[in-house]
């Protein structure tokens, strides 16, 4: 596995991580022993980037990571994430006591006594992103967290906040159907030593082997109500990605571990963390830190899926209550 910075000042990790937010059931029921088995061939794998977030199942998915690093310490560079509050409705927190008070709970769930990277997972729009970082830079002189993170936000805010510390990381969705990171957020990263943490890389399963059927989505779901998998616009993107599939296979590559290839192409700071909690997916997703893309694939991906070729926006109006809009 090639290895990538989480910022200038490091550490380094695999170049593709696993990102957790499926452990704690958002894609369905999790089970403990199916998540254990994709934890341990990580290792094998060498992703050894874990990404994760206290709101992940309401902390199971730090649960199910800290039964399995009890017995495999010091294994892997853990990122998690607070700020969000889904109770009694969904609104945001970057106040010291609630970000604190998340931490600590997040560092009893995992079982360590602090984690590699903390991300404010939303930004609380009313409070000055400096007072923000204020907070988490106290919280690394303390030796809680090893490097500070930001979620599902602007390059202005990047900007600002580098003003009062190095970020080590900026999570984003990116992938070859949400490019939005290419206007702006990708140069600023780069520009300040900042890692792109590049969640949902696979297009939230759309890239996967298995064509995704809507049908068959659980009652909880996050896709039943992401305009991409509703009708007419699923119709309109499953024939972009059949497209996409085919060229895949012609090259002996399955679509998940193109689209992964295609994202850590993108720039030797960009660190993909696809979500999967099958060990067979994962397989698929690591080696895609073996391909290298010739300009040539990359123009006939570029034709395949030109960019803005998704049809219906990445979130649902509830669901875009959070991320910082830009440009």
């Amino acid at each position: 596995m090639q290895r990538r910075k989480l910022g200038k000042n490091g550490p380094e990790v695999g170049a593709v991580g696993l990102g957790c937010m499926s452990f704690g059931g958002i894609y369905g029921a999790t089970d403990m022993a199916e998540s254990h088995r994709t934890l341990a061939r990580a290792l094998d794998l060498g992703v050894d980037h874990l990404d994760t977030a206290n709101i992940y199942g309401e902390g199971v998915a730090e649960e199910v990571i800290g039964a399995f690093v009890k017995d495999h310490p010091n294994r892997f560079t853990i990122a998690t994430k607070a700020g969000i509050k889904n109770k009694p409705v969904r609104g945001f927190d970057n106040s010291p006591e609630h970000l604190r008070a998340s931490l600590e709970a997040s560092l009893k769930r995992l079982g360590v006594d602090h984690v590699a990277l903390f991300y404010v997972h939303r930004r609380e729009q009313s409070r000055p992103i400096e007072d923000v970082m204020e907070t988490l830079v106290r919280l690394k002189e303390e030796g809680k967290i090893g490097a500070i993170g930001l979620s599902e936000i602007s390059p202005a805010t990047l900007e600002r906040a580098s003003a009062v510390h190095h970020v080590a990381a900026v999570q984003n969705e990116y992938s070859l159907w949400t490019r939005l990171p290419e206007l702006g957020l990708l140069q600023a990263t780069k520009r300040l030593g900042t890692a792109l943490v590049a969640f949902s890389p696979v297009g939230r399963g759309i890239f996967s082997s298995t064509p995704v059927d809507p049908a068959r989505f659980g009652e909880g779901d996050f896709r039943r109500l992401n305009p991409r998998f509703i009708e007419p616009n699923f119709g309109y993107n499953s024939a972009y990605v059949a497209k996409f599939s085919a060229f895949a296979k012609a090259r002996g590559l399955s679509p998940a571990t193109l689209a992964i290839a295609w994202t850590l192409a993108r720039g030797d700071h960009v660190i993909p963390i696809p979500g999967t909690r099958s060990a067979a997916h994962l397989e698929e997703d690591a080696a895609a830190a073996e391909i290298v893309l010739s300009p040539d694939d990359l123009d006939a991906i570029e034709a395949i899926l030109p960019v803005g070729f998704a049809h219906g926006d990445r979130y649902s109006e509830g669901q875009a209550n959070g991320p910082e809009r830009y440009c």
